[in-house]
């Protein structure tokens, strides 16, 4: 976390020495420069959240086998694969449709009746109903 930190303040000292010597009004820049880091702030705990959303979920040897490859190795979805698991529309799902979905499949998603079995079936829909907070 150090290294980013310090990537991170270089980079802001970077941009305001920059600014500074190219703009007439750095006490502008020095306004923008303390909202950036205000926003920063705010949103960098966020981001490490979502990168941990499911730990239980992606740390299941089935998940990353069977489900991380169109759904993502967080379970946040993929861009044109598979929805995200933990947010969205799959968290309106009961287990009784998740567990029909992951054995039937829908859509472009495949069946895994024949691939699992009902048991690591059923821990997968407890593990999703679990990482989405249900």
């Amino acid at each position: 976390m150090q290294r980013i930190g310090t990537r991170r303040s270089r980079a802001i000292a970077a941009c305001y020495l920059f600014c500074a010597s190219q703009v007439k009004h750095p006490t502008f820049v020095r306004y923008i420069l303390s909202r950036s880091l205000a926003f920063l702030a705010v949103i960098l705990p966020v981001v490490a959240t979502a990168q941990t959303a499911a730990p239980q979920l992606t740390a299941n040897p089935i998940f990353e086998k069977q489900c991380a490859k169109c759904h993502g190795k967080t379970a946040e979805g993929r861009h044109f694969a598979g929805p995200s698991l933990v947010s969205g529309k799959s968290t309106s799902l009961s287990e009784e449709e998740l567990r029909n979905i992951i054995s039937n499949g829908k859509g472009r998603m495949p069946k895994y009746a024949g691939k699992l079995t009902p048991e690591e079936i059923d821990t997968l829909v407890h593990q999703i109903t679990q990482a989405r907070g249900k």
